[in-house]
């Protein structure tokens, strides 16, 4: 099987931290949620708490902030990927070295991509 190709590879980055982004903020949800619940749970003075509740709502909150911190250098990153993206597409069809199939995905991995990097 023949190595993949500068541009297979550029495509698949873009596409990687993509899909990273998105876990990211799956995860703060859930860890939103997770927080919300224990604080209803410490108002309402819940049998189902133990002792260590506060802490353990501390530990989420710092998980949390994390979390938040890694979207930053994230988006850099995915901005990096899309930039040598837009490099391999232009070599890639004026060397007429790729496939349509390849050209394809790579424009809708520069898509996605580019929505994430203009809204952050």
């Amino acid at each position: 099987m023949a190595p993949p190709s500068a541009l297979n590879i550029a495509t698949q980055s873009v596409n990687r931290l993509v899909k990273e982004e998105f876990y990211y903020h799956k995860e703060q949800t859930s860890q939103e949620a997770r927080i919300k619940k224990l604080q209803d749970d410490i108002a309402a003075n819940s049998p189902e708490l133990d002792s260590n509740a506060p802490y353990v709502l501390k530990q989420e909150q710092t998980a949390l902030e994390e979390t938040k911190a890694v979207f930053g250098p994230l988006i850099n990153r995915i901005a990096e990927a899309v930039q040598k993206l837009e490099e391999q597409i232009a070599i890639s069809e004026s060397e007429g070295s790729a496939s349509e199939e390849d050209l394809k995905k790579a424009k809708e991995a520069l898509e996605n991509g580019k929505k994430l990097t203009e809204s952050a």
